[in-house]
C-alpha cells in the first residue's frame, strides 16, 4: 500500500495551542521545502523532521505518515486561496480601471504562492494528480466561477455563457503561466513570467471588459430617480450591477436585463 492511500488522510490530533499550531505550519513548512527538493515519492517523513529542526516523533503526535502531511498541505492552500476570494471580493476591485483590477488579482493571487506550501500543492497538482485526497478539478472550477462572478460584476451585458467562457480561459491561461513560472529556479524570470499574466488577461478582456468600453455603456444609462447620466458603479446585489447617481446621490439596480 502507498503512502498516499486514502486510510491516511487526517491529523492524529488537532492542535489546540499556539505551541502546537506553530509546531504544525513548521511542519508543513519543512515538508514543503523536502517536497520541492526531492519529490513526494523520494521524500520521508525522517526527512521532513530533519528539515524542521525537529524529532521524528513530534512529527508523528499530529501526522502518521507524509500522506497525511500533505493532506494538510492541501486543505492549507485551499484555506488559504478561499481566504483571498473573500478579500478580493471585498475590495470591490470591478470598480476599478481594467489594468489596476487585474493588476490587483494578480497580486493577491501571485501573494498565495509566495507560501512554500501553496506553491508546493499547485505545482504538485499537475504532476503527481495521484497523491492529492482533497483537491481536485472541482477547486479550479470555483476558481472559474469566482473569476466569471467578477467579469459578471464588471460588465452586466454579456450573457451567462460568455462570462463562463472568458473566465475558463483566463484561469486555464493564468494556471499554465503560473506553473511554468514556479517551476522555474531563476528568480528574476519567475518575476518576469507572473508579471505577464496581467499583461496576457488585460489584452484578453480589452474587447469585453475594456474601461472605454463600459463608460460608453453607462453614458446611455440615466438616474430612474433625477434622469441625470452621471452615474458611478456601487458594488453588486442579488446578480445586478448597482449605480449611484452623483447628482442625486440615489441608488438603484441596473433593471435593464
Amino acid at each position: 500500500m502507498t503512502e498516499y492511500s486514502h486510510s491516511s488522510r487526517s491529523l492524529r490530533r488537532q492542535p489546540k495551542q499556539q505551541r502546537g499550531k506553530e509546531r504544525v505550519k513548521k511542519i508543513l513548512d519543512a515538508a514543503a521545502a523536502v517536497f520541492d527538493e526531492v519529490g513526494y515519492e523520494a521524500a520521508t517523513t525522517h526527512l521532513i523532521a530533519a528539515k524542521a529542526g525537529t524529532a521524528i516523533g513530534s512529527v508523528y503526535q499530529f501526522f502518521p505518515d507524509k500522506a497525511a502531511i500533505f493532506h494538510a498541505m492541501e486543505l492549507r492552500h485551499t484555506e488559504q486561496v478561499k481566504l483571498m476570494w473573500a478579500q478580493v471580493d471585498q475590495l470591490q476591485i470591478t470598480q476599478l480601471p481594467l489594468r489596476q483590477m487585474i493588476h490587483t488579482l494578480a497580486s493577491s493571487v501571485a501573494q498565495i504562492f509566495e507560501q512554500p506550501v501553496s506553491r508546493v500543492v499547485f505545482v504538485q497538482f499537475f504532476i503527481s494528480r495521484q497523491i492529492f485526497q482533497s483537491i481536485d478539478d472541482s477547486m479550479t472550477q470555483e476558481a472559474i466561477n469566482f473569476m466569471a462572478s467578477i467579469l459578471k460584476q464588471r460588465n452586466p451585458a454579456l450573457s451567462e455563457e460568455q462570462y463562463s467562457l472568458l473566465a475558463e480561459v483566463c484561469v486555464h491561461s493564468s494556471n499554465a503561466v503560473m506553473l511554468s513560472a514556479l517551476r522555474t529556479i531563476d528568480q528574476q524570470h519567475r518575476q518576469l513570467l507572473i508579471q505577464q499574466i496581467e499583461e496576457l488577461l488585460v489584452s484578453y478582456l480589452e474587447p469585453h471588459m475594456g474601461d472605454s468600453l463600459l463608460s460608453n455603456v453607462m453614458k446611455v444609462m440615466k438616474c430612474p430617480h433625477c434622469q441625470s447620466p452621471q452615474l458611478s458603479k456601487n458594488g453588486y446585489r442579488r446578480g445586478k450591477q448597482c449605480y449611484r447617481c452623483k447628482d442625486c446621490g440615489k441608488q438603484f439596480v441596473n433593471s435593464s436585463r
